[in-house]
């Protein structure tokens, strides 16, 4: 038995953040719905990389393993009374519409909970419910400008430079999870179901806690250097350089140990605290000067033998072999009826007496819609009107 079997989330969100979150809780073994349009949620028609599968695109498959699709109509009266009945064996409810949308569409939390007053209610939005930047797009790379964080990193005369991957969209799924598990505990200890509600600005900014209360506790200014240092708020030397054969990453070294393994007699006179700060600049520009001397391998010998901590740069090829990855089992592995043999990674919270698995592959849209509503108490004959009428979609069933 997994952690969360027996309980039911209807997951009514598109793109990442939401469908992340969702996969989260599906990976924990609750029964995952993913209620999406007659024509199919839009991270179906898109694909990150152009990567767009034969059936079901990458990024779709990605972001939507251990559901079920239910295709539905919200908008029709038909579709809207379907989901009002699904509401009520439902324990999670997830969304990211827009502001106001939900309760255009009547599923907002006051009235879903009148069918369900046990339902956890968890919605997300890029700004908030309201305020200022209500209407702003919920976008990952707007978010990040916004956030701060593009100007923690790189040199102070180039732009800024932003994260390699969705993390806006990936820390706020992160917080929509947490938060669901957090209001089911509350529940089973009173009974009562809650709104949650997270947005994108919030979670990016929670997640750089370390260095925004550099900024607003110590009051210290977000500095970019000359040279393209790793992070503002620590010292020299940090960040990738070039070895003679690929990059290596060296992470604040006690600067007089390290001048004596790469020799730079120029290190040997300085202290950590006050020059790895001071004199930031020089102490990269010639860091980087004496380490394409040796090839990324030589010096990692090196530095791990004398207690610098250093580490290989690597692509996604080198990450998926990795000696580590592999004994972790961080990928998983399972066949697609449509896309295949799937590896992809795995939920990384290990349990020890109810661990994760991977049940089911990212559906085609509609395929579990008879499933579902026959689990509903619906009649086949109820089920082939409401698709007769357009409100629900069955797949190929169709």
């Amino acid at each position: 038995m997994s952690i969360l079997s027996g309980y039911r989330v209807l997951d009514c969100s598109i793109a990442m953040a939401g469908p992340f979150a969702g996969q989260r809780l599906g990976d924990l073994g609750a029964d995952v719905v993913k209620v999406e349009p007659v024509t199919g949620e839009w991270q179906r028609h898109v694909s990150a990389g152009g990567a767009s599968g034969h059936r079901v695109n990458v990024s779709f498959l990605s972001l939507n393993r251990n559901k079920r699709s239910l295709a539905i109509d919200l908008k029709s009266v038909e579709g809207n009374a379907v989901l009002i009945e699904l509401v009520k064996t439902a324990d999670v409810f997830l969304q990211n519409y827009r502001p106001g949308v939900a309760r255009r569409l009547g599923v907002d939390y006051e009235t879903l909970t009148k069918a369900n007053p046990r339902l956890v209610y968890v919605s997300i939005s890029g700004y908030g419910e309201e305020g200022p930047y209500v209407d702003w797009p919920g976008q990952d790379l707007i978010l990040q400008g916004l956030s701060g964080a593009m100007l923690s990193a790189g040199r102070g005369d180039e732009p800024p430079t932003p994260a390699g991957q969705y993390v806006v969209d990936a820390v706020t799924a992160y917080a929509a999870f947490e938060g669901a598990l957090g209001a089911l505990l509350h529940r089973e200890r009173t009974g009562e179901g809650q709104l949650v509600q997270v947005n994108m600005l919030d979670a990016i900014t929670a997640f750089q806690m370390q260095e925004l209360s550099v900024f607003t506790v110590a009051h210290k200014p977000q500095t970019r250097s000359a040279e393209p240092h790793a992070h503002v708020y620590i010292r020299a030397p940090y960040g990738a350089f070039a070895t003679k054969d690929g990059y290596i990453i060296i992470s604040f070294p006690p600067l007089k140990r390290f001048g004596a393994l790469i020799d730079e007699p120029s290190f040997l006179g300085m202290e950590d605290e006050v020059d790895g700060w001071t004199r930031r600049d020089e102490i990269f520009a010639r860091t980087r000067e004496r380490l394409v001397t040796k090839t990324t391998r030589e010096w990692l010998t090196i530095f791990r033998h004398n207690g610098i901590w250093a580490g290989p740069v690597y692509g996604y090829a080198d990450l998926v072999d990795d000696p580590q990855i592999k004994h972790n089992q961080t990928f998983v592995e399972y066949d697609h009826p449509t896309e295949g043999r799937v590896k992809t990674p795995g939920f990384p919270i290990r349990f020890g007496k109810t661990p994760s698995t991977v049940y089911r592959g990212a559906p085609t849209a509609g395929e579990h819609s008879r499933e579902i509503l026959r689990e509903a108490g619906f009649s086949d004959e109820k089920i082939d009107t409401l698709i007769k009428e357009g409100a629900i979609f069955a797949g190929e069933q169709s």
